[in-house]
């Protein structure tokens, strides 16, 4: 692929599959639209979580671009546990430090990162420009691709919605964020 476009969703109701975007993120997904149109990037394929605040998210431009969005199940936010975690946060932040740190009935880090980078693998040698809808933490497992130093830091850093920009140049991929808020 020529460029590959990382998109987070857009702020939501919650955290469920179902959950929808709030009235602020149905704002910020036609602006995420503008942008995208605004960029001029000639987009061949747009690929998202099936849940639903990732398609909402890119909904806006698909429409304006009459472009199909595929929903690939590989997109789909990690699974930190089955089980309601009050320290989420510090069991994410451990799982940044150890990557095989796994849950009760969760994913570990470097299980998601795989499944993650399964889709990415079957893209590489297509031509043309792909956009990825997907969430916060799988995200940041596959920015880490790229930029091996992409943490838990990083990842609080991120906006909803998010975009990342990663081209490769001169045998090197480059890893741009290109959301500005």
């Amino acid at each position: 692929m020529d460029k590959l476009i990382l998109v987070r969703h857009s702020e939501t109701e919650g955290q469920h599959e179902d959950s929808p975007l709030t009235k602020l993120g149905v704002r910020q997904a036609q602006m995420l639209s503008s942008f995208l149109e605004q960029s001029g990037y000639d987009i061949h394929r747009i690929i998202s979580s099936p849940f639903l605040r990732s398609v909402e998210t890119i909904k806006p431009f698909a429409q304006k671009k009459g472009i199909e969005i595929e929903l690939d199940e590989r997109l789909e936010e990690r699974i930190l546990s089955h089980t309601p975690l009050d320290d989420w946060e510090e069991v994410l932040y451990d799982t940044f430090k150890d990557p095989d740190l796994k849950m009760a009935g969760g994913e570990s880090s470097t299980e998601a990162k795989e499944r993650v980078l399964s889709l990415v693998g079957e893209l590489e040698d297509e031509p043309g420009n792909v956009i990825l809808v997907t969430h916060g933490n799988l995200l940041a497992l596959l920015l880490q691709k790229y930029k091996r130093e992409f943490g838990f830091d990083e990842w609080k850093r991120l906006s909803r919605p998010d975009i990342f920009l990663v081209q490769k140049q001169g045998g090197d991929y480059t890893v741009e964020r290109i959301w500005q808020e």
